[in-house]
C-alpha cells in the first residue's frame, strides 16, 4: 500500500466521518482518479510536439498516454479534424496514490515562491483542476532531454457531493492549499 492511501484509510476516513456526518463508510469521499492534460497548441506547425509531450507525460506518470484529436475543424485556427492537439493520461488506483504522493511532496514544493495552490478551482461538484507551468517540477524530467518548457493541466476527479468535501478531503491528504 502506498503512504497516501495509508493516511486516507486511518486519518481521512474517521476525520471526514466526524466532521459531516457520515453515517455510512461508502459516504465518504475518496479520490477516483487523476487526470493529466497537456494541451499542444503548436503540434499544428511542429509535428514532433506531439511525440515530445507524450514522452513526457510516460516519464512523469509510469503509464502510456492518450493522444487527443480535434473533433472539428477552424479554419482561423488552420485545425482540421482528427489532427493531434494533446495528450492525457488517467491514473487510477496505486498509481494514482504514488502520483499525488510525489505531486505533493516532491513537485509543488520545487516551484519558485511556493505559497500553496489556489483553493478557488472547483467544479462544483468536488473535483479540483491544477494547472502548471512547466513539466519540470517533476524529477524524472532532464532539463536536457525536453525541447520545450510545456504547461500541464492535472484534474482530480473525486466522489465528493460539493466543493468543501472536496477540499476537506485534497487538504487531507496533503494538498498544500494557500491560507
Amino acid at each position: 500500500m502506498t503512504r497516501v492511501r495509508d493516511r486516507y484509510q486511518q486519518d481521512v476516513i474517521p476525520a471526514l466521518t466526524s466532521e459531516f456526518g457520515y453515517k455510512n463508510l461508502y459516504q465518504v469521499p475518496k479520490l477516483e482518479k487523476i487526470v493529466i492534460n497537456i494541451g499542444l497548441g503548436e503540434s499544428i506547425q511542429n509535428g514532433r510536439a506531439v511525440e515530445a509531450a507524450v514522452n513526457d507525460l510516460r516519464i512523469i506518470t509510469g503509464q502510456q498516454p492518450i493522444v487527443t484529436r480535434a473533433k472539428k475543424s477552424i479554419a482561423a485556427f488552420k485545425l482540421r479534424e482528427g489532427m493531434p492537439i494533446g495528450a492525457k493520461v488517467t491514473l487510477r488506483s496505486d498509481r494514482m496514490y504514488e502520483f499525488y504522493d510525489r505531486l505533493t511532496a516532491v513537485g509543488l514544493p520545487r516551484i519558485r515562491d511556493f505559497q500553496g495552490v489556489t483553493a478557488n478551482a472547483f467544479d462544483g461538484r468536488g473535483n479540483y483542476t491544477l494547472g502548471l507551468r512547466e513539466q519540470l517540477l517533476f524529477p524524472e524530467i532532464e532539463y536536457d532531454q525536453i525541447d520545450k518548457v510545456r504547461g500541464l493541466e492535472i484534474t482530480f476527479v473525486t466522489t465528493a457531493k460539493t466543493d468543501e468535501e472536496g477540499r476537506r478531503l485534497l487538504a487531507l491528504l496533503g494538498m498544500p492549499f494557500q491560507k
